[in-house]
């Protein structure tokens, strides 16, 4: 169910049009766009674990572009932030094959 209103969510935020030409329907991004949807197919299929571990790497690959960001705020938190933003920054770099998203990138928002 938590699947189903992440991809709601995530559609109602950008737009159909741009939520399935920036996510899923790039070159790069297909295989974790099938990973994702094959893990949430495992899942109603009564393969829970499994099927979880699929869409994990299916979320890395589509969204780990994005964890670099999301470490550039988190870093603001007091007490816990750097060691948050570092371990977002680590799994930043191994979801995008060590590069991150190229400077000047565009943002889906």
């Amino acid at each position: 169910m938590g699947n189903i209103l992440f991809l709601i969510g995530l559609t109602l935020l950008l737009g159909p049009a741009r939520t399935l030409s920036f996510f899923f329907l790039r070159r790069p991004k297909l295989k974790g766009t099938l990973s994702f949807l094959t893990g949430i197919l495992l899942i109603l299929f009564r393969w829970p674990l499994v099927g979880f571990l699929v869409e994990l790497y299916g979320i890395l690959v589509l969204f780990g572009d994005f964890f670099r960001t999301v470490a550039g705020f988190v870093r603001n938190v007091p007490v816990v932030g750097p060691w948050i933003a570092a371990g977002l920054e680590r799994v930043g770099k191994v979801s995008a094959g060590g590069g991150g998203r190229a400077e000047g990138g565009e943002l889906p928002v």
